[in-house]
């Protein structure tokens, strides 16, 4: 804890950042692995590689990517922007566009409607209902904002650690893939088990005796 203290003081005096609210969700990661080659140079090329990208006026119905954590809608990484003391500091971005089935339900009886009308027939193959749907679906999608939903994390790369400020699932499984992806590294969810894995100083037979523990049911 006196850890996570002395890093919220030092990002408070350095950034405005979200994850310096009040009330914060935190998921705990250790960081398996390390970067062959020279550390900030990859880091950067990661972020750059896989920064988010607009999906405004186009079909795409969900995108996620890296981001500014201090301009999280205009992702600008360039020279050590990222860079809070002995923390990488970044932000998780997820656009997703969402379009009622009711609105849809609407466009695709119009549509209908004027295929019928123009095609001088009573009713539509199954074939032509399905790409008449798919044409409804990507003109709204077009037209559509995409939600964005941002979520910041800190990376200390010495101690091998990565605070996520998330405890969303869909946020903590992307978050883990495109971890990987960007630095070719992995992420371990930290909670009790693998606390004591990693943190407790067990030998190899206690490790071994952890492993072979199973959940027990309490009752009152």
């Amino acid at each position: 804890m006196k850890q996570i203290a002395a890093a919220f003081r030092r990002l408070r005096r350095a950034t405005k950042l979200g994850l310096l609210s009040s009330s914060v969700s935190i998921t705990r990661y250790r960081v398996e692995g390390d970067i062959k080659g020279a550390v900030m140079e990859t880091v950067l090329g990661g972020l750059q590689n896989n920064t988010i990208s607009d999906i405004d006026q186009q079909v795409t119905e969900k995108v996620a990517g890296w981001t500014d954590t201090r301009q999280p809608f205009i992702p600008n990484f360039e020279g050590s922007s990222f860079v809070v003391g002995p923390y990488f500091v970044f932000s998780l971005r997820i656009d997703q566009k969402r379009v009622p089935n009711k609105v849809v339900q609407k466009y695709m009886a119009l549509e209908t409607a004027k295929k019928l009308s123009d095609s001088g027939r009573e009713y539509l193959s199954r074939e032509e209902k399905r790409m008449l749907k798919d044409h409804v679906l990507n003109m709204l999608f077009r037209q559509v904002p995409a939600v964005p939903n941002v979520y910041d994390l800190i990376w200390n790369y010495e101690d091998k650690w990565v605070w996520f400020f998330s405890n969303q699932k869909n946020a903590n499984e992307t978050v883990e893939s495109l971890f990987t992806k960007a630095f070719n590294l992995t992420l371990v969810r930290l909670f009790p088990y693998t606390c004591a894995m990693f943190e407790a100083g067990l030998s190899d037979t206690q490790n071994d005796q952890l492993a072979s523990l199973s959940p027990a049911g309490f009752m009152e």
